[in-house]
Protein backbone atom coordinates (compact mmCIF):
# COMPACT_ATOMS: atom_id res chain seq x y z
CA UNK A 1 0.00 0.00 0.00
CA UNK A 2 0.96 3.48 -0.82
CA UNK A 3 1.66 5.68 2.56
CA UNK A 4 1.51 9.26 3.02
CA UNK A 5 4.86 9.33 5.04
CA UNK A 6 6.72 8.18 1.78
CA UNK A 7 4.29 10.52 -0.47
CA UNK A 8 6.53 12.60 -3.13
CA UNK A 9 7.18 15.86 -2.77
CA UNK A 10 6.63 16.44 -6.63
CA UNK A 11 3.13 15.54 -6.49
CA UNK A 12 0.99 18.39 -6.26
CA UNK A 13 -1.13 19.22 -3.28
CA UNK A 14 -4.93 17.02 -3.28
CA UNK A 15 -6.34 13.62 -2.53
CA UNK A 16 -4.22 10.91 -4.70
CA UNK A 17 -0.43 10.74 -4.68
CA UNK A 18 2.31 8.28 -5.91
CA UNK A 19 4.90 7.50 -3.10
CA UNK A 20 8.42 6.76 -3.15
CA UNK A 21 8.31 2.66 -4.09
CA UNK A 22 7.26 3.84 -8.10
CA UNK A 23 9.23 1.84 -10.17
CA UNK A 24 8.94 3.93 -13.11
CA UNK A 25 7.16 1.36 -15.22
CA UNK A 26 4.60 4.20 -16.78
CA UNK A 27 1.51 2.15 -16.31
CA UNK A 28 -0.30 5.34 -14.61
CA UNK A 29 0.78 7.70 -16.97
CA UNK A 30 -0.70 5.99 -20.29
CA UNK A 31 -3.76 4.94 -18.36
CA UNK A 32 -4.41 8.35 -16.87
CA UNK A 33 -2.38 10.74 -18.80
CA UNK A 34 -4.07 13.73 -17.38
CA UNK A 35 -3.54 12.96 -13.79
CA UNK A 36 0.27 11.29 -14.17
CA UNK A 37 3.45 12.45 -14.89
CA UNK A 38 7.02 11.47 -14.91
CA UNK A 39 9.58 13.39 -12.94
CA UNK A 40 12.86 12.77 -11.47
CA UNK A 41 12.54 9.18 -13.00
CA UNK A 42 9.37 8.46 -10.91
CA UNK A 43 5.71 8.95 -11.67
CA UNK A 44 4.01 12.07 -9.76
CA UNK A 45 0.08 14.00 -9.58
CA UNK A 46 0.60 16.61 -12.02
CA UNK A 47 -3.39 17.58 -11.76
CA UNK A 48 -5.50 16.10 -9.25
CA UNK A 49 -8.65 14.77 -10.81
CA UNK A 50 -11.79 16.94 -11.34
CA UNK A 51 -14.54 15.26 -12.71
CA UNK A 52 -15.55 11.84 -12.98
CA UNK A 53 -13.54 10.49 -16.32
CA UNK A 54 -10.32 11.56 -14.26
CA UNK A 55 -11.24 10.55 -11.41
CA UNK A 56 -12.45 6.74 -12.71
CA UNK A 57 -8.91 6.68 -14.75
CA UNK A 58 -6.85 7.82 -11.89
CA UNK A 59 -8.73 5.25 -9.67
CA UNK A 60 -8.31 2.31 -12.33
CA UNK A 61 -4.54 3.41 -12.49
CA UNK A 62 -4.09 2.78 -8.59
CA UNK A 63 -5.66 -0.76 -8.65
CA UNK A 64 -3.12 -1.37 -11.60
CA UNK A 65 0.05 -0.13 -10.13
CA UNK A 66 2.42 -2.86 -9.96
CA UNK A 67 3.78 -1.73 -6.75
CA UNK A 68 0.59 -0.18 -5.12
CA UNK A 69 2.49 2.76 -5.21
CA UNK A 70 -0.42 4.83 -5.61
CA UNK A 71 -2.53 6.13 -3.05
CA UNK A 72 -5.01 8.38 -1.68
CA UNK A 73 -5.09 10.44 1.73
CA UNK A 74 -8.91 9.86 2.31
CA UNK A 75 -9.68 6.44 1.74
CA UNK A 76 -11.93 5.80 -1.33
CA UNK A 77 -15.30 5.20 -1.09
CA UNK A 78 -15.54 4.11 -5.01
CA UNK A 79 -12.82 1.73 -5.13
CA UNK A 80 -15.24 -1.32 -5.46
CA UNK A 81 -16.97 0.22 -8.18
CA UNK A 82 -14.00 1.08 -9.83
CA UNK A 83 -13.07 -2.91 -9.28
CA UNK A 84 -16.14 -3.54 -11.53
CA UNK A 85 -14.80 -1.78 -14.57
CA UNK A 86 -11.98 -4.40 -15.14
CA UNK A 87 -11.36 -5.21 -17.70
CA UNK A 88 -11.44 -2.55 -19.60
CA UNK A 89 -12.22 -2.50 -22.66
CA UNK A 90 -10.37 -1.87 -25.32
CA UNK A 91 -11.73 1.57 -27.92
CA UNK A 92 -12.90 0.05 -31.55
CA UNK A 93 -13.89 -3.35 -29.95
CA UNK A 94 -16.38 -5.10 -28.15
CA UNK A 95 -14.27 -8.44 -26.88
CA UNK A 96 -10.79 -6.79 -26.26
CA UNK A 97 -10.02 -6.11 -22.65
CA UNK A 98 -7.05 -4.60 -20.70
CA UNK A 99 -6.38 -6.58 -17.99
CA UNK A 100 -5.34 -4.08 -15.60
CA UNK A 101 -3.87 -5.27 -12.40
CA UNK A 102 -0.18 -5.36 -13.75
CA UNK A 103 2.30 -7.66 -11.82
CA UNK A 104 5.80 -6.19 -10.40
CA UNK A 105 7.25 -9.37 -11.50
CA UNK A 106 6.92 -8.31 -14.85
CA UNK A 107 7.81 -4.80 -14.19
CA UNK A 108 4.40 -3.45 -14.89
CA UNK A 109 3.98 -5.14 -18.44
CA UNK A 110 -0.03 -4.70 -19.55
CA UNK A 111 -1.97 -8.50 -20.04
CA UNK A 112 -4.93 -8.55 -22.04
CA UNK A 113 -7.99 -10.62 -22.91
CA UNK A 114 -9.64 -11.40 -25.97
CA UNK A 115 -13.28 -12.93 -25.46
CA UNK A 116 -14.66 -15.75 -27.87
CA UNK A 117 -17.20 -18.24 -28.13
CA UNK A 118 -14.38 -21.10 -28.91
CA UNK A 119 -13.24 -19.77 -25.39
CA UNK A 120 -11.63 -16.59 -23.98
CA UNK A 121 -7.64 -16.12 -24.45
CA UNK A 122 -5.40 -14.46 -21.87
CA UNK A 123 -2.75 -12.64 -22.85
CA UNK A 124 0.32 -12.48 -21.14
CA UNK A 125 -0.22 -12.61 -17.38
CA UNK A 126 -1.58 -10.04 -15.06
CA UNK A 127 -1.64 -10.08 -11.52
CA UNK A 128 -3.68 -12.63 -9.46
CA UNK A 129 -6.08 -10.95 -7.66
CA UNK A 130 -9.74 -11.62 -6.21
CA UNK A 131 -11.15 -8.95 -7.79
CA UNK A 132 -9.61 -9.51 -11.27
CA UNK A 133 -10.43 -13.46 -11.20
CA UNK A 134 -13.92 -12.63 -10.16
CA UNK A 135 -14.56 -10.38 -13.28
CA UNK A 136 -12.16 -12.59 -15.75
CA UNK A 137 -14.76 -15.45 -14.63
CA UNK A 138 -18.03 -13.63 -15.28
CA UNK A 139 -16.17 -13.29 -18.81
CA UNK A 140 -16.47 -16.96 -19.24
CA UNK A 141 -13.82 -19.66 -19.24
CA UNK A 142 -10.20 -19.05 -19.86
CA UNK A 143 -9.27 -21.66 -22.58
CA UNK A 144 -5.49 -20.52 -23.23
CA UNK A 145 -2.82 -18.03 -21.69
CA UNK A 146 -1.06 -16.98 -23.95
CA UNK A 147 2.73 -15.96 -23.10
CA UNK A 148 4.45 -13.40 -26.04
CA UNK A 149 7.86 -14.12 -24.14
CA UNK A 150 9.70 -15.31 -20.93
CA UNK A 151 9.41 -11.62 -19.45
CA UNK A 152 6.25 -11.07 -18.59
CA UNK A 153 4.59 -14.45 -17.56
CA UNK A 154 3.80 -12.99 -13.80
CA UNK A 155 1.17 -15.22 -12.24
CA UNK A 156 1.25 -17.49 -14.92
CA UNK A 157 1.40 -20.49 -12.76
CA UNK A 158 -1.75 -19.31 -10.57
CA UNK A 159 -3.91 -18.72 -13.71
CA UNK A 160 -3.42 -22.36 -15.40
CA UNK A 161 -4.64 -23.74 -11.53
CA UNK A 162 -7.61 -21.53 -11.32
CA UNK A 163 -8.88 -21.80 -14.77
CA UNK A 164 -7.42 -24.98 -16.16
CA UNK A 165 -6.05 -23.10 -19.33
CA UNK A 166 -3.70 -24.35 -21.29
CA UNK A 167 -0.55 -21.58 -21.66
CA UNK A 168 1.54 -21.16 -25.08
CA UNK A 169 5.10 -20.03 -24.78
CA UNK A 170 8.00 -20.70 -27.25
CA UNK A 171 9.85 -23.27 -26.55
CA UNK A 172 12.90 -20.77 -26.92
CA UNK A 173 11.87 -19.10 -23.99
CA UNK A 174 11.12 -21.55 -21.37
CA UNK A 175 13.05 -21.58 -18.65
CA UNK A 176 12.56 -23.70 -14.85
CA UNK A 177 9.51 -20.98 -14.27
CA UNK A 178 7.95 -22.77 -17.33
CA UNK A 179 8.78 -25.76 -17.99
CA UNK A 180 5.46 -26.95 -17.14
CA UNK A 181 3.53 -24.85 -20.06
CA UNK A 182 1.18 -27.30 -21.86
CA UNK A 183 1.51 -25.92 -25.28
CA UNK A 184 5.45 -24.95 -26.50
CA UNK A 185 5.91 -23.80 -30.30
CA UNK A 186 9.04 -24.15 -32.18
CA UNK A 187 10.79 -22.80 -35.37
CA UNK A 188 9.68 -19.65 -37.06
CA UNK A 189 7.14 -20.15 -39.28
CA UNK A 190 3.69 -18.57 -38.01
CA UNK A 191 1.31 -20.80 -36.56
CA UNK A 192 -2.58 -20.42 -37.06
CA UNK A 193 -4.16 -21.14 -33.42
CA UNK A 194 -7.51 -20.72 -35.42
CA UNK A 195 -9.17 -19.45 -38.65
CA UNK A 196 -8.56 -15.45 -36.97
CA UNK A 197 -5.29 -16.35 -34.57
CA UNK A 198 -2.23 -16.21 -35.49
CA UNK A 199 1.03 -16.27 -33.69
CA UNK A 200 3.64 -14.72 -35.24
CA UNK A 201 7.36 -15.50 -34.17
CA UNK A 202 9.48 -12.37 -33.24
CA UNK A 203 13.43 -13.28 -32.15
CA UNK A 204 14.76 -10.29 -31.02
CA UNK A 205 14.25 -8.99 -27.73
CA UNK A 206 14.22 -12.53 -26.59
CA UNK A 207 14.73 -15.92 -28.71
CA UNK A 208 11.52 -16.77 -28.35
CA UNK A 209 9.23 -13.72 -28.39
CA UNK A 210 6.14 -14.50 -30.61
CA UNK A 211 2.94 -11.56 -30.97
CA UNK A 212 -0.34 -12.57 -31.73
CA UNK A 213 -2.27 -11.19 -34.79
CA UNK A 214 -6.47 -11.20 -33.92
CA UNK A 215 -8.58 -10.63 -36.92
CA UNK A 216 -6.13 -8.76 -38.92
CA UNK A 217 -6.82 -5.74 -36.36
CA UNK A 218 -5.01 -6.61 -33.25
CA UNK A 219 -1.96 -7.21 -33.02
CA UNK A 220 -0.69 -7.64 -29.00
CA UNK A 221 2.92 -7.16 -29.67
CA UNK A 222 4.11 -8.01 -26.08
CA UNK A 223 7.60 -6.47 -26.11
CA UNK A 224 8.33 -6.16 -29.53
CA UNK A 225 6.72 -3.09 -31.05
CA UNK A 226 5.12 -0.11 -29.51
CA UNK A 227 4.46 3.71 -29.73
CA UNK A 228 6.57 6.32 -28.74
CA UNK A 229 5.55 9.49 -27.52
CA UNK A 230 8.98 10.53 -27.83
CA UNK A 231 10.09 9.98 -31.11
CA UNK A 232 6.24 10.19 -32.25
CA UNK A 233 6.20 6.41 -33.98
CA UNK A 234 6.34 3.17 -33.95
CA UNK A 235 10.03 1.34 -32.37
CA UNK A 236 11.18 -1.17 -30.58
CA UNK A 237 13.29 -1.55 -27.42
CA UNK A 238 17.06 -0.94 -28.29
CA UNK A 239 18.41 -0.50 -24.66
CA UNK A 240 16.29 -3.63 -23.41
CA UNK A 241 17.12 -5.97 -26.79
CA UNK A 242 18.22 -9.11 -24.73
CA UNK A 243 18.61 -11.65 -27.42
CA UNK A 244 19.67 -9.85 -31.02
CA UNK A 245 19.20 -6.63 -32.69
CA UNK A 246 19.36 -7.91 -36.31
CA UNK A 247 17.19 -10.66 -35.52
CA UNK A 248 14.51 -8.32 -34.08
CA UNK A 249 15.16 -5.88 -37.28
CA UNK A 250 14.58 -9.24 -39.80
CA UNK A 251 11.75 -9.79 -37.55
CA UNK A 252 9.92 -6.62 -37.77
CA UNK A 253 10.41 -6.41 -41.47
CA UNK A 254 8.35 -10.03 -41.94
CA UNK A 255 5.80 -8.62 -39.40
CA UNK A 256 5.33 -5.52 -41.50
CA UNK A 257 3.89 -7.89 -44.36
CA UNK A 258 1.12 -8.37 -42.25
CA UNK A 259 -2.24 -5.92 -41.53
CA UNK A 260 -3.44 -4.71 -38.46
CA UNK A 261 -4.68 -1.37 -37.25
CA UNK A 262 -4.32 -1.78 -33.55
CA UNK A 263 -0.80 -2.36 -31.15
CA UNK A 264 -1.28 -3.42 -28.11
CA UNK A 265 2.15 -3.82 -26.31
CA UNK A 266 2.86 -5.22 -22.72
CA UNK A 267 4.98 -2.04 -22.27
CA UNK A 268 5.47 1.09 -23.87
CA UNK A 269 2.61 2.99 -25.37
CA UNK A 270 -1.10 1.63 -27.62
CA UNK A 271 -0.83 2.82 -31.07
CA UNK A 272 -4.09 2.76 -33.39
CA UNK A 273 -4.61 3.63 -37.09
CA UNK A 274 -5.84 2.55 -40.43
CA UNK A 275 -4.20 -0.55 -41.81
CA UNK A 276 -2.18 2.00 -44.60
CA UNK A 277 -1.47 4.73 -42.08
CA UNK A 278 -0.07 1.44 -40.10
CA UNK A 279 2.05 -0.07 -42.89
CA UNK A 280 3.48 3.39 -43.44
CA UNK A 281 4.61 3.39 -39.83
CA UNK A 282 5.69 0.21 -39.73
CA UNK A 283 8.04 1.08 -42.95
CA UNK A 284 9.09 4.14 -40.74
CA UNK A 285 9.92 2.39 -37.79
CA UNK A 286 11.98 -0.15 -39.95
CA UNK A 287 13.44 2.69 -41.21
CA UNK A 288 14.66 4.15 -37.76
CA UNK A 289 16.15 0.94 -36.44
CA UNK A 290 18.16 0.59 -39.42
CA UNK A 291 20.41 3.35 -38.44
CA UNK A 292 20.83 2.65 -34.28
CA UNK A 293 23.06 0.11 -33.66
Amino acid sequence: MATLDQRRPQNVKGDVYVDETCIDCDTCRWMAPNVFHRVDAQSAVYHQPTNEAERLAAMQALLSCPTASIGTVDKPKDIKDVQETFPIPIADADNVYHCGYHAEGSYGAASYLIVRDQGNILVDSPRFTPALVKRLEEKGDIRYLYLTHRDDIADHQKFRDHFGCDRILHRDDITAKTRDVEIQLTGDDAIALSPDLLIIPVPGHTKGHTVLLYQQRFLFSGDHLAWSDHLHQLYAFRHVCWYSWSELLNSMRRLATYPFEWVLPGHGRRYHADKETMRQQMQKCIAWMETVR
